[in-house]
C-alpha cells in the first residue's frame, strides 16, 4: 500500500492543454476511481502516475517519494489495460509470471508468486489453458493477476471492464471490490462510466476539461454537487435541470417564477440568497420529481415515453416550452395518460447560478 499525491501538475500536447493545475491525495489502500467523459484527461493523468507519460509541470509522489524522473519500472506500480494484452502462445501461469520472468526472478518464486495470485483470483483449475480457451471475464482475471505477482504498491486499472458484456461487468465490478477488500492495496480505476465509479470507489474524482470538478465519496458528490456539470454526470438518470428567473427573495426561501419555461412558481428553501442573482437553474433528482395530484402549484408535463423496471418506473415528459423532464414513480405502472402535472420535493432542490456554479446557503 501507498499513498499518491499529486501536486499542481499540468500535461500539454504542444498547444493541446490536456491537464490543468491537478491536485490530488490518495490515501493508501484507497479505491479512488477517475471518471469523466473522453476526452477528460483521466486516461493521461492515470498514465503519468505510472511514468507512461510525463509532466509538463508539477509534482508526481507515491509512498513520499518524488517520481517524476524515475523509470516506470521502478515506480511499484503496476497497470491493468482496457486490452487484456495477453500471449496467445502461452499458459495462464506463463502469462501471469512473464514479467517475473523477464526480471529474472527465479522459478520456485514465480510459480509460488502465480500460485498464490491464482488462488486469490480463483484462477487454478486454468492455469494450464491458453488465452483462446478462456472467457472475457477470465481473461481479465488473468490481466489482473498478471499484476498482483508484482506486488506492486499501487494497482492502476483503465477501463479494464468496458470490452464485456453487461451481465460479465456487474460480476466483474463485485470481484473488483472483493479483491479490493482482500488485499487492502492502494487502487485507482478509470472509468466513463459514472454508475461503475458509484459502485467500485471510496472516492471519486470527476474530471472535464483537463480539470478535476470534485473530488470526494460517491454519495456526497450525489447528493451535494459543486457545480451543474457534476450534478448532471453523477446519477442515473440524470438531474432535471429547470431556468427560471428569482422572483422574490426572503429571509429563509427564493420563490422562482416560470420554472422550465412554464407560468408556475416555486418556493425553494434557502437561507441567505444573494439577491443580486437574477436567473438560475433549479437542479432536482428523478426521485424527487413525483406525479401530482393535478394541484394548480405542480407542473405541467407531456408524457413522451415510460421506462417500466418493474421495482421502479421512469415518467419521461416535457414541459410546455419543451424543457425535459423525468419523474421516478416507485412499484407503479404508468396509467397511459399523456399529460399529468409533477410535484417537487422541496428537500430535493439544488441551485445553480448562470455559470453553472453551485449556490449555496449561508453557513452551509
Amino acid at each position: 500500500m501507498a499513498e499518491v499525491e499529486i501536486t499542481s501538475v499540468s500535461k500539454s500536447f504542444g498547444a493541446v492543454e490536456v491537464l490543468r493545475d491537478v491536485n490530488l491525495k490518495i490515501n493508501s489502500g484507497e479505491f479512488v476511481v477517475f471518471v469523466g467523459p473522453s476526452g477528460c484527461g483521466k486516461s493521461t493523468l492515470l498514465r503519468m502516475i505510472t511514468g507512461l507519460e510525463t509532466e509538463s509541470a508539477g509534482d508526481l509522489f507515491i509512498d513520499g517519494q518524488r517520481v517524476n524522473d524515475i523509470d516506470p519500472a521502478k515506480r511499484g506500480t503496476a497497470m491493468v489495460f482496457q486490452s487484456y494484452a495477453l500471449y496467445p502462445h502461452m499458459t495462464v501461469a506463463e502469462n501471469m509470471g512473464f514479467g517475473l520472468k523477464m526480471a529474472g526472478e527465479p522459478k520456485a518464486s514465480i510459480r509460488e508468486k502465480v500460485g498464490q495470485a491464482a488462488a486469490i483470483l480463483r484462477l487454478e483449475q486454468l492455469l494450464e489453458r491458453r488465452p483462446g480457451q478462456l472467457s472475457g471475464g477470465q481473461k481479465q482475471r488473468v490481466a489482473i493477476g498478471r499484476a498482483i505477482v508484482r506486488k506492486p504498491k499501487v494497482f492502476l486499472f483503465d477501463e479494464p471492464l468496458s470490452n464485456l458484456d453487461a451481465e460479465l461487468r456487474v460480476q466483474m465490478r463485485a470481484e473488483l471490490i472483493d479483491l479490493h477488500r482482500r488485499l487492502g492495496a492502494t487502487m485507482i480505476y478509470v472509468t466513463h462510466d459514472q454508475v461503475e465509479a458509484m459502485t467500485l470507489a471510496d472516492r471519486i474524482v470527476v474530471m472535464n476539461g483537463g480539470v478535476v470538478q470534485q473530488y470526494g465519496r460517491p454519495l456526497d458528490l450525489y447528493d451535494d454537487p459543486d457545480n451543474r456539470f457534476v450534478a448532471g454526470f453523477i446519477g442515473s438518470p440524470k438531474m432535471n435541470f429547470l431556468d427560471a428567473s428569482v422572483q422574490e427573495v426572503g429571509a429563509d426561501h427564493v420563490t422562482l417564477a416560470g420554472v422550465g419555461g412554464s407560468d408556475r412558481t416555486l418556493r425553494v428553501p434557502f437561507r441567505g440568497f444573494d439577491a443580486s442573482v437574477k436567473i438560475v437553474t433549479l437542479g432536482v433528482r428523478p426521485e424527487h420529481v413525483r406525479i401530482g395530484t393535478g394541484a394548480s402549484s405542480e407542473l405541467p408535463v407531456f408524457v413522451s415515453f415510460a421506462e417500466e423496471l418493474g421495482d421502479v418506473t421512469y415518467i419521461h415528459g416535457k414541459l410546455p416550452a419543451g424543457t425535459p423532464v423525468i419523474a421516478r414513480s416507485d412499484g407503479k405502472r404508468h396509467d397511459g395518460a399523456e399529460n399529468c402535472t409533477v410535484a417537487i420535493d422541496p428537500a430535493g432542490m439544488r441551485l445553480f447560478d448562470t455559470g453553472g456554479r453551485r449556490l449555496r446557503e449561508s453557513g452551509a
